[in-house]
């Protein structure tokens, strides 16, 4: 009976039910679209996209959290941002989800914003999760006593605009966006914000703070190739919907950006924005944008979109294996198996 409320709530035409030989029975939504032959070796045209929660407000920040024994409840499950409800969900097969922290980006008392919780999460190399928190204005690390410890939360003496997404490197040096999405009055926020720009940031382990760029107007999603020469920054402009890859240099600097691939003509046509990215083991570009989540080498090149017919706002590879990729569309939380995984683990030791 609930599958069948569910169900009635979506389009019809993005709807399939997953048969009865299926062990965990779920309703799937959207479709694959394959736009290159090579796409064949990372996605099954006929791979479902399947529900696992619903009902969310606005999913974000995915992060897969591996079996350990220093792991939370063992490990062996996900975990994401509900933004607007201040909250960290989990959802593990065969229990479903469950509210994992609370809450996950604003500690105050008084109304904030309209988005005060947490949204990127990652891990770092001792298995802690780390937030970007909006309401805080910071980026926090959980310790294993369960309490949580601020890694950054300005830049010369003045507050970030609300952490958005983040990422390490293997040397553990952190970066992360600062778009002013999580301010009172968001972008139009000249009262609260103490920072002109929206800025992508470099944090080393020893907590130095650099500005990387400011040359793009709504940095959002981050990631960076596997061989760490470049970092790939996600622009959510419905003006200039792009991704942009810059090179790394050895100094830790940024060198100048080429445009990795630009979607503005899919804004209005397709619901979303250039938002959350992951990158796979041979450097495939996995980022959500209009239409879903896009699928891209490093040069660009669109090789299929996981189009879940809503917006997405992030996705993260997981699994016992690695294969599967769980991607925050919306109110609802889905996954897809793919032939690829993601790149790994990302943080200082």
């Amino acid at each position: 009976m609930k599958l069948q409320l569910f169900t009635s709530l979506l389009p019809l035409a993005l709807v399939t039910i997953l048969h009865a030989d299926d062990l965990t029975p779920r309703p799937s939504i959207g479709e694959i679209v394959l736009l290159d032959p090579s796409a064949n070796a990372v996605l099954d045209k006929d791979a479902q996209v399947e529900v696992l929660v619903s009902g969310l407000d606005w999913s974000e920040g995915p992060v897969w959290i591996p079996k350990g024994p220093d792991q939370p409840d063992g490990g062996g499950f996900v975990v994401f941002s509900d933004v607007p409800q201040n909250h960290v969900l989990k959802w593990r097969e065969g229990e479903g989800s469950s509210v994992f922290l609370k809450p996950s980006g604003y500690t105050g008392l008084a109304p904030y914003s309209r988005e005060p919780g947490s949204n990127g999460l990652t891990l770092n190399a001792k298995g802690e999760l780390v937030s970007c928190e909006h309401g805080d204005r910071r980026v926090s690390v959980m310790t294993r006593g369960g309490g949580k410890r601020t890694l950054v939360d300005n830049f010369g003496g003045k507050r970030f605009n609300s952490p958005n997404d983040c990422c390490f490197d293997k040397a553990g040096n952190l970066y992360l966006t600062d778009p002013p999405y999580g301010l009172p009055k968001g972008p139009q926020d000249k009262e609260t914000r103490e920072l002109e720009w929206n800025g992508v940031y470099r944090v080393t382990p020893d907590g130095k703070v650099t500005l990387l760029t400011k040359e793009m107007t709504f940095p959002n999603g981050i990631a960076l190739s596997p061989d760490e020469k470049t970092l790939y920054v996600a622009q959510s402009d419905s003006k200039a919907a792009l991704w942009k890859a810059f090179p790394l240099n050895a100094d830790g600097a940024l060198g100048a950006s080429r445009v990795l691939a630009d979607a503005t003509p899919l804004v209005g046509k397709h619901r979303g924005s250039p938002d959350g990215m992951k990158v796979d083991v041979e450097g495939r570009v996995w980022a959500t944008g209009p239409g879903g989540v896009h699928i891209m080498t490093p040069d660009g090149k669109l090789l299929a979109r996981i189009d879940t017919k809503m917006a997405c706002g992030n996705c993260c590879f997981g699994g016992d294996d690695g294969s599967w990729l769980y991607i925050c569309s919306d109110a609802f939380f889905v996954r897809v198996k793919t032939k690829t995984k993601g790149n790994g683990l990302r943080g200082p030791k």
